[in-house]
């Protein structure tokens, strides 16, 4: 086991490390020869998202086509995801803002979650074509239903006014999550939105270990991030403000909502009522991509 493996590489522990082999140089010499042969100060990325399925490229290819499919029949193609939770209160948020100068926004030393504010899922669905997108905030604990709910809410607020006749609906998502290909009540709800539309719902699933492809990550949430950077989040309804303020030079605009619904986690679905889901896998990848097709059904997402 080398030592090296386990210490760190600062300017000071390699300036000691020469000086014991007999070369006494400064902290200021070993900058420069560093950035003589090409070295820089670099933090970690994020690029390893887990194993390569050997399918990767072909789904794509076929989400793709999908999407084409339904863009061209004038049905809307919407890509979901939740963000990730945000704390609510006087707490630090990354990021930088323009100021007076000596005069940042002081917030909690600790971020310590506040039990009344709590935290916020934001949960979006992005319209593609259109480049609208809506965020409902929950307060309660990102569910299966808690998504339906978001497409529900989509749906009344969005989809109905701007699709006056559509034949179907295709919707991407992640592999995992509340919205995982592998959720049984992820499908049960989406039923219950096939019944309520009377419409077709098709999802096609993104492979796993390729979430950060998944477009409302970089159209729509990365903008969301930029536009609140180094603003803390102190109530629900700055959240919101800040989640529909965000445009962008291309067009984006996103509309933002409140969900108060406590969802219980941990609901069980039976093989039985799993049965009663009118469902058709696809020929490729059918525990990826499916359709669920309008049929009477228990209701279990809805509030």
């Amino acid at each position: 086991m080398r030592p090296l493996l386990w210490s760190s590489r600062s300017l000071a522990h390699l300036a000691t490390a020469l000086k014991e082999k007999g070369y006494a140089v400064s902290i200021y010499v070993v900058r420069w020869i560093l950035k003589r042969h090409g070295y820089s100060l670099q933090a970690n990325r994020k690029t390893h998202e887990g194993g390569r399925h050997p399918d990767r490229d072909a789904q794509f290819l076929y989400i793709a086509a999908q999407k084409e499919k339904y863009m061209a029949a004038g049905n809307p193609v919407l890509s979901i995801d939740a963000k990730k939770k945000e704390l609510i209160g006087n707490y630090k948020n990354n990021g930088r803002e323009w100021r007076p100068k000596n005069a940042p926004e002081h917030v909690n030393v600790y971020d310590f979650v506040d039990p009344e504010a709590g935290r916020a899922t934001p949960y979006g669905v992005y319209d593609i074509a259109r480049n609208k997108g809506l965020v409902v905030l929950g307060t309660s604990f990102d569910t299966a239903c808690f998504a339906v709910n978001a497409l529900r809410q989509w749906w009344i607020d969005l989809g109905k006014a701007m699709y006056a006749r559509l034949t179907g609906i295709l919707i991407t998502a992640d592999g995992g999550g509340s919205n995982g290909y592998r959720v049984r009540l992820w499908k049960i709800g989406l039923q219950d939105l096939a019944n309520e539309w009377g419409l077709p719902i098709t999802v096609c699933h993104h492979p796993p270990g390729t979430s950060k492809w998944n477009p409302i990550e970089h159209r729509m949430f990365s903008q969301i991030s930029g536009n609140w950077r180094g603003k803390p989040l102190r109530s629900h309804d700055e959240a919101i403000n800040y989640i529909r303020a965000t445009t962008t030079k291309s067009g984006l605009t996103i509309d933002a909502v409140i969900d108060k619904t406590t969802y219980e986690k941990g609901i069980k679905v039976s093989k039985k009522a799993f049965r009663a889901v009118n469902i058709t896998k696809h020929d490729f990848h059918g525990e990826w991509n499916y359709t669920i097709s309008p049929q009477l059904t228990a209701e279990f997402c809805r509030h």
